[in-house]
Parts: C-alpha cells; structure tokens; sequence
C-alpha cells in the first residue's frame, strides 16, 4: 500500500477539478517530455507499492480497444478492475476507472493532493502528474488487477515506471515521430520497452519491426507473436482463437466495429490464457466481456438520421481502418467528413487514407494551442483533392449543426 502523506493542512483546499487540471497543466513547461526520472523519483516519495497483476497496453493503434476488452472480460469474470487511459473526450475522469466507474471529482482531487505533496520541487508533465495520481488511487481502491494503456510510445513513458505481469504491443506504424523516430524499427524498439524478462511480452503486429523482436529477446522476455505463437480464424458470426496452450471456438465477435478488431481481440485472449493461474476467467466471461464491451470515439454512432459517427482516427494507419469500416456501412446518401486536426498529426496522411469514402469535407480548427487551424486543413484537402467540395467552420459546433447534418451521413475526425 502507499505511504499516505499528510495532507491535514489541505493543499490547495480550495481548488475546484478544474482548477486543478488547469494547475496540472501549466506547472511544466512542455507538453511533453520523455524521461522516466522524475515520475520514479514521485512514485518512490510517494512509496507507491502494489500487490495486484498490471497490464501495460501499447501501439499505435489499438490500443485503446485492447484495454477495453481486457477490462470488460476481467469485470464479467468478478473481478475488481482499474483502468487507466487517454486521451478522454469529455471529461477528466474517463482516464480512471475502477469496477467500470469513472472516478469521482472529490476521489480524483485527492489523488492530485497526494501527488503534490510528494512531488515538491520536481515538475512533472500533465501525463505523469495524471498516471502517478491514478496508480495512487489504484493503490488505495482495493482492486485486483490494473489495465495501464501506454500515452506515448513505451520506453519513456510514465506508465513504464510501474512493473507489469504482462506486456502488449498491439501494432507499430508511424506516428509521435519527432519523438520515437521517423522509421517503424525506430518506433518498434521504443515500443518495446514495456517488455520485461520473464514475463509475456504480446505483438499483435503482423509484421513486427526486427527491433522489437530483438529487443524482447535481448532481455529474456516470454514473446508471443501473432500468426506465429497464437491465432484467429474468423467464421461467418463467429470466431476461434488458438494458441499452443488452448483453444477456444464459437467466440462471438466483439461489439467494437471493424475485422481489425480480431487482431486486438487476439491479443486480449493471449494475456488472459497467460494470466490464467493468477486471474482465472471462464469462457462464459470471455464471451460476456466482448458481447459488452464499449469504448467511445472508435466508430460510434452517436445518433440517426443522419447517421452521425464518431471516430478518433488521427494517424493514416487508423484512418485506413476507419475507411474500411465506413465501406462496409451501407448508406443512401453522403458521406460528409466533419475534419478536425492537431497540426503534429499526419494530416496529409489521413486526408489520403480515407479520401475514398468521403464525398465532401467539412473542416474546422481546433482551439487548441496544438490544434490545425481551418485554412491549413482546407489547402492541404485541396492539394491532394483538388477537385474535393470543401467547406470552412469556425468550430466543428458549426458544422455539426442540425441543418448540416440534415439528410446526410457524417463522420467526424477530431484529436
């Protein structure tokens, strides 16, 4: 269990949640700023120790997915789960779940108490302050095993500090490359650096950079990779997973939207069979937790008539999934890309990834100090369409306004 600091003299007592993200965010000067020392000095003031299994979850894509299907399984199997992801789309709390509940403003304010009262001179970025606060509440919220999905590559990242049972790399493509490098070998060796000795190591990539492979090897890690030392076969409704340990058939597809979702389902299975002896589930919670399982921003309809979709895809890699998804959507009438960016994203990348499916372009600026503004989207839409019908908002509020989106089938890219 932690050491609980003292905070009886109430650290900033007055603060409100949202005054708190607003201290959180400002108190370093960068957005980011990879290196595990600060956050491993924190965490040992804070002497942040846990007795319950963790899952490290990263890739380029996908990996949000994974962590939902691993948290919706292990809840129908009983068991108290934490969860902790990003970005969130609304709210704060989204980051941190246990038993499936976002935690409470009051909860989470106390967590950020704790955090500041250790961390003292050393500033930490808006993600470190967030991870070490969400393991701390983890570590007082008597929960059985944690779900920790990876903010930015893996070797540096905050999330790395903390020891897991079991490691997963669902894919490696490119993206964050001013800070993992700018080819998939550079990226598939930051990526790796969840791994650890003994312990499995999991790739859903089906092509995995060298340098992972290497990497994993290099230190002794227990690597399954898929197609090689697990399987899926796909049926008309259904699916099978096969692995040397086990198999398992008649899985129901998970209600998350896309084939690709089978790789990551995949990778779901291998940790669980990998993790059996410790987290026992049946296949009656497997099939519970994919039937259930939600996560928001990947391909969620949000109402009908017209159909209004929601998708986070912000790197080409996620955009070609999301244009195999809109392909197989059937649909009578246009399909009208509401396109919002960060201006470090790929944003010719995505725009040429899912040209095919959209018939007209609705794009807006983000108001956000590393949000693309609306002309910078629009000439890059008309250089690689030039004949593309393109619109200007002044906020994606506008343009999803009821007499746009009347009639019409709207996919709306934002992050």
């Amino acid at each position: 269990m932690p050491e609980h600091p003292d905070l009886s003299s109430g650290i900033h007592a007055d603060f409100s949640l949202n005054d708190w993200l607003a201290y959180i965010e400002a108190l370093h000067p960068k957005d980011i700023e990879m290196g595990l020392g600060r956050v491993n000095q924190v965490k040992q003031r804070l002497n942040l120790q846990y007795n319950f299994p963790v899952i490290t979850v990263a890739g380029t894509n996908g990996k949000g997915s994974t962590c939902a299907m691993l948290e919706h399984i292990y809840h129908a199997a009983g068991y108290r789960v934490a969860s902790y992801s990003s970005p969130h789309l609304l709210r704060y709390s989204e980051r941190i779940r246990v038993a499936r509940h976002e935690i409470s403003n009051e909860a989470l304010i106390r967590a950020f108490q704790a955090i500041e009262s250790a961390r003292q001179e050393i500033q930490l970025t808006y993600f470190e302050y967030g991870t070490l606060a969400a393991m701390w509440h983890f570590c007082n919220a008597d929960v059985d095993v944690a779900i920790l999905e990876v903010g930015l590559g893996g070797r540096l990242d905050a999330v790395n500090v903390f020891e897991p049972s079991c490691a997963i790399v669902t894919s490696v493509d490119l993206d964050h490359m001013d800070f993992l490098g700018y080819t998939r070998e550079l990226i598939g060796a930051e990526k790796a650096g969840i791994f650890r000795a003994n312990i499995p190591a999991i790739c859903g990539d089906l092509s995995p950079p060298q340098s992972l492979i290497n990497y994993a090897e290099g230190i002794g890690a227990d690597l399954k990779l898929i197609q090689h030392d697990f399987q899926f076969e796909r049926d008309q409704s259904c699916w099978r997973f096969s692995s040397p340990q086990c198999t398992l058939d008649a899985l129901p597809m998970p209600a998350l939207v896309g084939d690709f979702q089978l790789y990551n389902a995949s990778c779901v299975m291998t940790a669980i069979q990998s993790l059996q002896s410790v987290l026992p589930v049946s296949k009656e919670a497997i099939c519970d937790g994919l039937l259930t399982v939600r996560l928001h921003g990947r391909y969620q309809y949000l109402s009908s008539k017209p159909d209004v979709i929601l998708d986070v895809a912000h790197n080409p890699h996620a955009a070609k999934s999301l244009a195999a998804n809109l392909k197989n959507t059937a649909t009578q009438g246009k399909t009208i890309a509401v396109f919002a960016m960060l201006a470090d994203k790929d944003i010719r990348g995505v725009i040429q990834a899912i040209a095919g499916e959209v018939d007209e372009w609705y794009v807006s600026g983000i108001s956000h100090v590393r949000g693309a503004d609306a002309l910078t989207i629009h000439q890059l839409v008309n250089a690689e369409l030039p004949d593309a019908v393109i619109r200007l908002f002044d906020g994606v509020k506008n343009a999803t306004s009821k007499p746009v989106l009347m009639l019409m089938k709207m996919i709306e890219l934002s992050y």
